[in-house]
């Protein structure tokens, strides 16, 4: 057999072999555009919950806030008595006397009562402002980031204006002004809507711009591109592929914020354009006895001590959900 019949024999008998499928073939165009993604984000998610599970830190915040929770929606699960009962002959009555716990107010009020019924405005507010400006916020950055032009150009000079005013000299003014035109009444309910809205008003740029950059890495991933390709709407491409993959830093930054909310309205009712009383919280605890301190420190530092350890908690399972969703922090 010549030479020419020998190659001719050798390819065609080892063709069949080159064509034979193998496992390592390419995996299918579908399933390199969709899987991947959605097994990664899923596996982010797994990971973060194994992480904050063994984190003694995150457990310990997550009871203490727990707690504050039962407390503000079972009030009466904590404690018998009425907060707005008092006996002005037993007046300052020192903690652990009698059947008063954390002893009374300067009015004889149950201070126990008081600082359990003052969980509800407090966490109220911070949930309602919480909510708000993450709502706000995450709408406003998508946008700005997807579709950029002048959308973003829009969204940003708004950001900056918001940005420019002082958060705790805004908020005084917007609440002065309220109040003296009567559009905040001494309703609790009125008063606490107003002073979440305020705060949703001064508060929303910072999850803006984190879910605007976030987006923006966020879109230029392969799977992004590969849903573009499949034909897929802005909204679906938007909502279903972009903030599932970008919505982790948003997370840790409204569980600190709700934190930084109930010390925000602490601190406006200490100053007086908050909450006023008959209305029940920490706030108007503080402010209503700081002239009684150097007498009668109990006065000031229980209700400090609740607002510290519910603020505290929040920060620190913020921190530690920054740690879990941030894989190079592990």
């Amino acid at each position: 057999m010549s030479d020419m019949d020998n190659s001719s024999f050798i390819a065609t008998t080892s063709a069949p072999v080159v064509a034979q499928a193998t496992p390592s073939d390419p995996v299918p165009a579908k399933d390199l555009r969709n899987e991947p993604a959605k097994e990664r984000n899923a596996s982010l998610w797994s990971d973060a919950v194994r992480e904050l599970v063994r984190n003694p830190a995150f457990m310990i915040s997550l009871a203490y806030i727990l707690l504050m929770v039962s407390m503000a929606i079972v009030p009466k699960l904590w404690t018998s008595k009425d907060p707005t009962i008092c006996d002005i002959k037993q007046s300052k009555v020192s903690p652990f006397t009698g059947d008063h716990l954390l002893g009374t107010s300067v009015n004889g009020c149950d201070y126990w009562s008081h600082i359990v019924y003052g969980v509800r405005p407090s966490l109220l507010i911070a949930l309602l402002a919480t909510f708000g400006i993450t709502f706000l916020g995450v709408t406003l950055g998508v946008l700005s980031g997807f579709f950029g032009g002048w959308v973003d150009a829009i969204v940003s000079r708004i950001a900056d204006m918001i940005y420019s005013l002082p958060y705790l000299l805004g908020a005084l003014v917007f609440l002065t002004v309220m109040r003296k035109s009567e559009l905040m009444t001494r309703s609790q309910n009125s008063q606490v809507i107003v002073i979440a809205v305020v705060l949703v008003i001064l508060g929303w740029v910072g999850v803006t711009r984190i879910m605007r950059g976030s987006v923006l890495a966020a879109k230029n991933l392969d799977f992004v591109h590969a849903a573009k390709a499949l034909g897929a709407t802005n909204s679906r491409i938007m909502f279903r592929h972009i903030l599932p993959n970008a919505i982790a830093p948003v997370i840790v930054v409204a569980t600190i914020a709700l934190g930084s909310f109930i010390a925000a309205e602490a601190t406006l009712t200490f100053l007086g354009a908050g909450l006023q009383a008959p209305a029940v919280s920490w706030g108007v605890m503080i402010a209503g006895h700081i002239q009684y301190f150097f007498e009668y420190p109990y006065l000031v530092l229980v209700p400090c001590a609740f607002l510290v350890g519910t603020v505290l908690s929040f920060i620190l399972m913020g921190d530690a959900l920054r740690d879990a969703l941030d894989p190079k922090l592990r």
